[in-house]
């Protein structure tokens, strides 16, 4: 059951080691600077178990430690209980999307399941966060400017949703 006192966005990908820690750690910090740690509940998790235990991708970390974000969190693979718990679920891409729907079925079907991309306002038609996992630096920039454009947009939307 969702937390009444807090909003919680649970942040989704497939390994949880390149773009949901990021855009965890992202939003953390948009909502650590507009003072609202207390209205908020922030994870990360991944539709798959294959990095669990791990931190994030180390070019992920390094890409977001130079824009001053530092990422501690652990993989893990989303659960049952964090359908049941997590307001909003945000996938980075498609096949996430279909992921946890699957998941959500019996669990929550009314659950707030979305791409992150729906908040980019240079997304055009491309809802997808693209994996930067097999790629070179560039591709790790790329999903960083991504998703801190679409983190902002989520902040903004929650923050009207909810007036605060």
């Amino acid at each position: 059951m969702p937390n009444p006192d807090r909003i919680g966005v649970l942040f989704i990908c497939l390994g949880n080691i390149c773009r949901s820690p990021l855009a965890e750690g992202v939003f953390r910090g948009l909502v650590r600077e507009a003072g609202l740690e207390h209205a908020f509940e922030i994870d990360s998790a991944g539709t798959s178990d294959y990095h669990e235990g791990e931190l994030a991708d180390p070019r992920t970390i390094a890409v977001a430690r130079r824009r001053g974000i530092e990422l501690t969190s652990r993989s893990r693979p989303i659960t049952v209980e964090d359908i049941e718990r997590f307001d909003y679920l945000v996938v980075m891409d498609s096949s996430n999307l279909r992921d946890v729907r699957r998941l959500a079925a019996s669990v929550r079907p009314d659950a707030r399941i979305q791409r992150l991309r729906e908040y980019d306002p240079e997304a055009f038609g491309d809802l997808d966060v693209p994996d930067p996992y097999y790629g070179g630096e560039k591709g790790f920039v790329l999903v960083q400017e991504i998703v801190e454009r679409s983190c902002v947009r989520l902040l903004e939307h929650l923050r009207a949703e909810h007036g605060l």
